[in-house]
């Protein structure tokens, strides 16, 4: 089989969304993907790129994808923040998940990052064993945080009113 990693286009993103809401349904979240389209095309093409990615093409058709972004550590500075990294479960065991994260790691490397950063799922035993697989560093003691829009929203309302009186 011959696999293909390249850097991803504007014309990649339809397959890319596929690919997102495939993920979601493995994850066990299938209704959480809101983002659209045309959210992609502008958040990746548009006049302030806020995201790369790679893809993996087989059998001429883009059958995984690797998704990052820029972030800055105040402590060390420019790192790379993999968000998401895909396979397609007809196309696994062809070592694609690997040529998509060495790509990253490469990327990483060319940009001179001094750290890469990813999450998995504590279930996820093969991504899991993946990782443990690159000496990968599990960061037990750090606990994700997030907002999701309704908490957004509540905490704008309180600074709105604490700044108008």
């Amino acid at each position: 089989m011959d696999i293909k990693i390249r850097k991803g286009y504007k014309e990649d993103l339809v397959a890319v969304l596929a690919l997102v809401k495939e993920l979601a349904t493995f994850e066990r979240a299938p209704n959480d993907v809101v983002v659209t389209l045309e959210d992609m095309e502008n958040d990746g093409f548009g006049d302030n790129p806020i995201f790369k990615f790679y893809v993996a093409e087989a059998d001429g058709k883009v059958v995984g994808m690797a998704l990052y972004y820029i972030k800055y550590s105040t402590w060390k500075g420019k790192c790379i923040f993999l968000e998401d990294i895909y396979v397609t479960e007809k196309y696994r065991r062809f070592k694609i998940g690997q040529k998509l994260f060495e790509a990253v790691v490469k990327k990483a490397k060319e940009l001179k990052v001094r750290r890469v950063e990813w999450q998995v799922l504590d279930w996820n035993t093969p991504a899991i064993k993946f990782y443990e697989g690159y000496d990968a560093l599990f960061m037990k003691e750090w606990l994700n945080c997030r907002l999701t829009e309704e908490g957004i929203d509540r905490v704008s309302q309180i600074a709105n009113s604490q700044t108008s009186k």
